[in-house]
């Protein structure tokens, strides 16, 4: 992710471009959380799909800085290209927004390389859902977490099936930074939700738990025995 420093608030308007799969699961999801979401897509037919579930559907050439203009863009907290394959669309989307006065944009990459021409032309924040995806997959796949999500410097989160060696033991007393490289950093019992782990929280069999720490590290602690 290429993430240019700012001075960042919460954000209460977005502006989201592109309606495909993963524009339309943005969209949504921020009227779910009560957020001011306006949605544009140049295709008629996905703005007469989502007009009936979402507040406000326009359709438009969102790489007219003209249209955007028009449409009021600058007065958006943030901005989502999510444009998928058309890369030539999403490049000149992301450099019309930020000729409008968008504070913060953040915008969807396939490659490497259209990543890098987002961050140059405007972006702020670029993401690759798909990459992130097939990351989260494929750990799961390969080996014992249940979930995962990689950070920025090789760092990430996992949640696995808590290993034998944190049974019993206070975690302030399981040296598990020093011998391990891992900080638990929640648990979720049987039947219950997760809590925040502290130095006197205990771990059993059966329970869940949340570890941050390099991705090596978390890959290791993971393949340890989690059954007697």
């Amino acid at each position: 992710m290429s993430d240019k420093k700012r001075i960042r608030g919460v954000a209460e308007s977005v502006l989201v471009v592109g309606l495909g799969r993963f524009g339309s699961s943005v969209a949504t999801s921020l009227v779910e959380m009560d957020k001011e979401v306006l949605a544009i897509d140049e295709n008629p037919v996905l703005v007469q799909r989502w007009s009936s579930q979402l507040t406000h559907v326009v359709q438009a050439d969102t790489t007219d800085e003209e249209a955007l203009m028009q449409l009021g863009v600058s007065s958006f907290d943030r901005a989502v290209v999510a444009i998928g394959s058309d890369i030539e669309a999403s490049v000149l989307t992301v450099l019309a927004l930020s000729e409008a006065g968008v504070p913060e944009i953040w915008a969807k990459a396939i490659t490497s390389k259209h990543g890098k021409i987002l961050a140059r032309v405007g972006a702020h924040h670029v993401v690759y859902p798909e990459r992130a995806m097939g990351l989260r997959v494929a750990h799961q796949i390969v080996g014992t977490m249940e979930d995962f999500m990689e950070l920025e410097g090789g760092y990430g989160l996992a949640r696995i099936l808590a290993p034998t060696v944190t049974w019993g033991i206070p975690l302030g007393k399981s040296d598990l930074r020093s011998r391990h490289r891992i900080t638990v950093v929640g648990i979720k019992k049987p039947g219950m939700g997760f809590t925040y782990a502290d130095r006197e929280t205990i771990a059993h069999q059966g329970d869940e738990i949340i570890i941050s720490g390099s991705v090596r590290a978390l890959e290791k602690f993971s393949s340890l025995p989690h059954v007697s």
